[in-house]
């Protein structure tokens, strides 16, 4: 097993592509089976994975008429930084599993783009290496057994120049990943989580290295108190992620929270879960305006992402499609996938007669 590596496709462009599905395709055909579906799978039988699709298929936006859209502003102000879109890259595990460049090449491409990275903790390149890449970078925190690790993580992120804290709130344990057990999925000598000094262990054949390492180093008591002493351990704007329920919304704002990430972990978590664009406009609502509510799982078009401000959402969060981006060209990739999102977005913004971000969100929408 061996990532995709930087040769003719990270300087060329991409053939054929006019869709992230494009991206996808090439990248289903450049990775080795098992990190495919690694990256492409959800937990159990897939059933909220494939339901984040579905349900942003039947979002329905009202757009508006005789409105001059002969200039269309993308941008929008995130967590106090202009970004060129609503929209920041998701964080996401092991990058260099698709690509010798990982996070580095994912990073820059974003900085090119003019969007918000968010760097996980288990990336496989270290958090200043990624911050250094030259655009805005916010650390994604997994709640570990050691605090005095995740102390040091804040403390790195911010001396890294770190522009927010996304804190996970959905892992106390990973979720049921079938085809990684099937696969007894392991990671490759090359890729290691850096931040952590950790080293996940070897093969099994019928388990997942992953959910091992998880389980050894996740703490699963994350409650509430423990969002405070977070609160109380950075300066930065502090997100928390993973959030479905309205309730648990309302409460992480009482204790702190300067946002909000609707997200059920791309379908990787429960099975069963609701699916988050649906979730959407009722944590929206529990939250009342006291910070901005972030959609994550699921977006794969401009359209998707004009949807969920239509329902609230001040941005969304763009997983998958980055690392299908990685797999079918490193930073060229990425940089193809930034692109159709702009190309589309901007389109969707015009026909809905929004000349700007803001009027996105005060369009009608309504779920059929």
């Amino acid at each position: 097993m061996r990532a995709a590596s930087g040769d003719p496709l990270v300087t060329a462009p991409l053939p054929g592509v006019w869709s992230t599905a494009d991206v996808e395709r090439l990248a289903a055909e450049r990775l080795a089976p098992d990190v495919w579906d690694y990256i492409a799978g959800g937990s159990g039988d897939e059933v909220t994975l494939a339901a984040n699709r579905a349900a942003f298929d039947r979002v329905a936006v009202v757009p508006r008429s005789f409105v001059d859209v002969s200039a269309c502003d993308t941008g929008c102000d995130l967590f106090g930084v202009r970004a060129a879109l609503p929209l920041a890259v998701a964080p996401m595990a092991y990058q260099r599993l698709v690509h010798d460049g990982g996070e580095l090449a994912a990073a820059s491409a974003a900085a090119a783009a003019g969007v918000p990275y968010v760097v996980s903790t288990l990336s496989s390149e270290p958090i200043e290496a990624v911050a250094g890449a030259g655009g805005t970078t916010w650390f994604q925190l997994y709640w570990l057994r050691d605090r005095d690790v995740v102390t040091t993580l804040l403390r790195r992120a911010e001396d890294a120049g770190c522009r927010a804290v996304v804190l996970t709130a959905d892992v106390p344990v990973l979720g049921r990943r079938l085809r990684d057990l099937r696969n007894g999925f392991a990671l490759p000598s090359w890729v290691k989580p850096v931040n952590t000094d950790g080293d996940v262990g070897e093969r099994v054949p019928g388990d997942s290295v992953i959910a091992r390492h998880t389980s050894a180093v996740f703490d699963p008591s994350l409650s509430w108190p423990d969002l405070a002493w977070v609160r109380a351990r950075t300066r930065l704007p502090l997100l928390v992620k993973g959030v479905l329920d309205p309730a648990d919304a309302a409460r992480a704002v009482d204790l702190g929270a300067d946002g909000v990430v609707v997200s059920n972990h791309g379908g990787r978590q429960l099975d069963g879960a609701v699916p988050s664009v649906l979730a959407l406009p009722e944590v929206v609502a529990a939250v009342g305006g006291r910070c901005p509510v972030l959609l994550d799982s699921g977006v794969r078009t401009g359209v998707d992402v004009l949807r969920a401000l239509a329902l609230g959402a001040a941005a969304v969060l763009v997983g998958r499609p980055v690392l299908w981006g990685l797999g079918a060209g490193g930073e060229r990739g990425v940089t193809a996938v930034l692109d159709v999102l702009r190309e589309e977005f901007g389109t969707a913004m015009r026909l809905a007669g929004c000349p700007d971000v803001a009027s996105a969100r005060a369009l009608t929408a309504s779920v059929r």
